[in-house]
């Protein structure tokens, strides 16, 4: 639906430009408004008759604010996110996350695990040889 009124705004603009850019000038400009005469014609500009271009100006300006409203109140109330990048990103950070530690107590009233007795066959932690010998039993 919102492409739908973006198409529609496009289309109204380009009747709008045309609309304003062929319309006749009221009077003098700005040569008349300070030294010309002091009618009110002159200073508001001319009564005209209200010809199909002016009447396509005012209503493509209309329809133009209308849309430019719609819109505005379509695109502030969406919830999804706004591209696939975006997505793919918290997809990924939520993915990656590590896992929440978990905190220590705050006084260790127990005992610290005893470590777990040797296999049977494995030498006692008293006769292991020491990392860097190379001395075979």
């Amino acid at each position: 639906m919102i492409t739908l009124l973006k198409v529609l705004l496009v289309l109204d603009a380009l009747v709008i430009f045309p609309a304003v850019l062929l319309q006749a000038g009221q009077g003098g400009g700005l040569a008349s408004q300070f030294g010309g005469t002091s009618s009110t014609d002159s200073f508001v500009g001319g009564r005209q008759a209200a010809t199909w271009l002016t009447k396509t100006a005012w209503w493509s300006g209309g329809i133009f604010l209308f849309l430019c409203f719609v819109l505005s109140l379509a695109s502030s109330r969406t919830g999804a996110p706004r591209s696939l990048v975006e997505e793919q990103l918290r997809q990924q950070q939520l993915q990656e996350a590590p896992a929440p530690l978990q905190p220590l107590p705050l006084n260790q009233t127990t005992p610290a695990p005893a470590p777990s007795p040797a296999t049977p066959g494995a030498p006692a932690p008293s006769q292991q040889q020491p990392a860097g010998s190379t001395k075979r039993p």
